[in-house]
């Protein structure tokens, strides 16, 4: 299913939000109405990443709230969980009913290359959930991913990527599934071959052309892929809005669950507040159709 949309012409319903949300700079203490539990491990023992758990403050005994693993960029080889973006993301989804989870993943050099290792990361957090849905009133069936730049690619690999990819990692909690209902992709790339060499890859495009393609979410795209909303701007000249554009042909020729929104003017790394528009219902109201309508 194809949804196009730009800026000025969506219309959906307006999200009223009680509480700021923060924008680029680092706050110790959570507006009211969340909690953030910071330093969380969720990787194996060992590993020294970290995620950071944005909870709405009053959980009911009986609920159950959807949950949101939020994955940054940086050019996948920098980057932190407490970045602004991800403050903003996480505060947002909290003040919305959602459990927010921004991850730290392996990140590569130029002598250390960590595909797929920081896609298994980010396969983890949604596993972590799931294992620990109790404790969190996490409903373990209606969990999503969102992530900006090469987030929105690890975001996007995430929700199209199946078991039978072979992209899942063994452990830990091998017993619960990598799955998620619906991805948010945030000016993320989406055909490495297209795009320039990845330190992740250890390699360049042309020495391993076989090992972008299976880096690149085009790859897995399906009819019955998981819903995908995609937002990129148009003065991006880190990753070029063509990327999202090129994804979206590729969606809607699989016939899949997909909407496109271009913002004109809006450069990258944007969170939800961009001074372009308030993206908060485009996003917010996204999760509620996918995490909260489905249920």
């Amino acid at each position: 299913m194809k949804l196009k949309l730009y800026s000025g012409c969506w219309s959906s319903c307006v999200l009223i939000l009680t509480a700021l949300a923060l924008h680029a700079q680092s706050s110790p203490n959570p507006p009211a109405g969340i909690q953030i539990e910071r330093g969380v491990e969720f990787l194996a023992a060992g590993r020294q990443e970290r995620a950071d758990l944005y909870l709405p403050a009053d959980v009911p005994a009986s609920g159950r709230h959807p949950a949101v693993v939020m994955i940054h960029g940086g050019g996948w080889s920098s980057g932190r969980r407490d970045a602004g973006r991800e403050q903003n993301i996480g505060t947002n989804l909290a003040l919305h009913g959602y459990v927010g989870m921004s991850i730290d993943y392996a990140l590569a050099s130029k002598t250390r290359p960590t595909w797929p290792q920081n896609l298994y990361d980010c396969k983890t957090a949604v596993r972590w959930l799931r294992k620990n849905a109790e404790r969190l009133r996490v409903d373990p069936d209606h969990i999503g991913v969102i992530g900006g730049s090469a987030g929105g690619h690890l975001a996007a690999m995430v929700t199209l990527t199946t078991p039978a990819d072979g992209l899942d990692p063994q452990e830990p909690y091998g017993e619960f599934s990598c799955r998620v209902s619906c991805g948010v992709d945030l000016y993320g790339i989406a055909d490495l071959r297209t795009f320039h060499d990845a330190s992740m890859l250890g390699k360049t495009a042309a020495e391993a052309p076989e090992l972008y393609r299976l880096a690149s979410p085009v790859t897995y795209v399906r009819s019955n892929a998981p819903p995908l909303l995609i937002i990129h701007g148009t003065a991006d000249t880190t990753v070029n809005v063509k990327q999202s554009e090129l994804f979206g042909d590729v969606l809607q020729k699989a016939g899949a669950n997909y909407q496109l929104l271009i913002i004109p003017g809006a450069q990258h790394t944007f969170d939800l507040q961009p001074k372009q528009r308030d993206l908060r219902p485009v996003v917010l109201g996204f999760f509620d159709q996918y995490l909260k309508g489905a249920k």
